[in-house]
């Protein structure tokens, strides 16, 4: 049975306590600017941090996306709270770079299915746990193991 989630208006001290309660699964938080905070994790802890942010805060997903930065890839989880323009960004560093994974969040965020299936598509990330990791973009004649936004791939 999914847990309904219901979005609540709340203030900074409010937000802050509830990120302070995940602060063991950090390795870093930063408020870059008035409204902006971001979370820091190595890729282990990301599945548990966004289902926290997700239904415990709650905070509403807006997008996550993929980068190569060469020796690790970073997804960023996006959430913000509409009532007052808090936007929150969790930083998840994966340090394999030869057989990148992490936990799909899908299961509990149905919202991030299509946004995993393309940052599969083009940076080769696994999402473990992903009800349907068929491809989104790439065209099915696609050469296998060929991801678009790589650092190692000729533009």
């Amino acid at each position: 049975m999914k847990k309904e989630v219901r979005f609540e208006k709340m203030n900074e001290k409010e937000l802050k306590n509830k990120l302070e309660k995940i602060k063991d699964k950090l390795t870093k938080i930063e408020q870059t600017s008035e409204k902006r905070i971001f979370l820091y994790c190595e890729s282990e802890n990301s599945h548990s941090v966004n289902k926290y942010l997700f239904e415990e805060v709650p905070l509403r997903f807006v997008i996550e996306t993929g980068i190569d930065s060469v020796d690790y890839f970073e997804i960023l989880y996006h959430y913000a709270c509409d009532d007052t323009g808090w936007v929150v960004t969790l930083k998840t560093f994966i340090r394999d770079h030869e057989k990148p994974s992490i936990e799909s969040i899908a299961p509990f965020l149905p919202g991030a299915e299509w946004t995993e299936r393309e940052i599969h598509d083009e940076l080769g990330i696994e999402f473990k746990g992903h009800p349907n990791m068929r491809r989104l973009i790439l065209s099915d004649d696609w050469p296998e193991g060929v991801y678009p936004l790589r650092k190692e791939v000729p533009k």
